[in-house]
């Protein structure tokens, strides 16, 4: 039985090749932001970082078509309120949908699932009208109220707490006194702290690298998220694609920063859904 769990050295090659591969175009990218748009057309390509990376940086904060400071900022903003908001209302209605008995729980969940299975697309026009309606375009509530939750949140969140938090566990803190509030707070919150980061991580790179909505609803050239942007350097005749790579490395930064502080959490609750399943 050991042997079904122990690599050969082909399979540390195939590993390490495969890693290569997948870093390569990140680390390309890194290259090109600290030299000049001539290295793009380079053969072979460089691999080194060049000397122009604070030139680059300044460049790119002055350039006032692309306000890419207000864009990181913005983008700060409505990535980081749509996560908090996700994993928290998607923790307490998944705690609501598996274990507390209700009328019409499983009709509302059938509810819940059917917005999954709506394309995004389809709601872009009435969502606009309704925008517009409440005054809001060209405002960030128009991005971060629509995503405040979503149900793909509630139905992860729902079948983790199914697995996670025992129904004897409930009821014993019940006979000690605890309310359904308390039991959330103090009992089913920590359980749920694993898929909790997975989601939460999931919801920031999705709200952070989305452009179709934002694109839709922000119109005014000085008010972007750092999509929008990456997408005014990338505009015109002449591309400065040490420009653009330079902002699209100091937009990779935040995702890799969530990476390396909530890794562990992360990679545990993944092993820890892994194995229940």
């Amino acid at each position: 039985m050991s042997r079904l769990w122990r690599a050969s050295p082909l399979t540390y090659l195939a590993l390490v090749v495969a890693a290569g591969m997948s870093l390569f175009p990140i680390w390309w990218m890194f290259v090109v932001a600290s030299r000049s748009s001539d290295a793009m057309g380079q053969l072979p390509p460089p691999i080194t970082p060049g000397g122009n990376l604070g030139a680059n940086i300044s460049r790119l904060f002055d350039n006032t078509d692309a306000y890419f400071l207000t864009g990181l900022i913005n983008s700060t903003i409505v990535a980081g309120t749509v996560t908090v908001s996700v994993v928290f209302f998607a923790s307490l209605a998944g705690f609501a949908f598996a274990k507390l008995r209700f009328r019409g729980r499983n009709a509302l969940l059938l509810v819940v699932i059917a917005t999954m299975m709506v394309p995004t697309q389809l709601g872009v026009i009435p969502l606009y009208m309704l925008m517009t309606r409440l005054h809001w375009n060209d405002r960030l509530p128009a991005v971060i109220v629509p995503a405040l939750v979503t149900g793909f949140g509630v139905f992860m969140m729902r079948q983790y707490a199914g697995q996670a938090v025992s129904d004897e566990l409930i009821e014993a803190a019940r006979m000690d006194g605890c309310g359904t509030a308390r039991i959330f707070w103090h009992v089913v919150l920590p359980a749920l702290r694993p898929a909790a980061a997975v989601l939460g991580l999931l919801t920031f790179m999705t709200t952070w690298n989305d452009f179709l909505w934002p694109y839709a609803v922000l119109n005014d050239p000085a008010n972007p998220t750092v999509q929008l942007s990456l997408r005014a350097l990338s505009d015109g005749y002449y591309q400065d694609m040490s420009q653009v790579l330079t902002g699209t490395a100091i937009a990779t930064l935040p995702l890799l920063l969530v990476f390396v502080l909530f890794g562990r959490q992360i990679i545990g609750g993944i092993m820890e859904g892994a194995v229940k399943a």
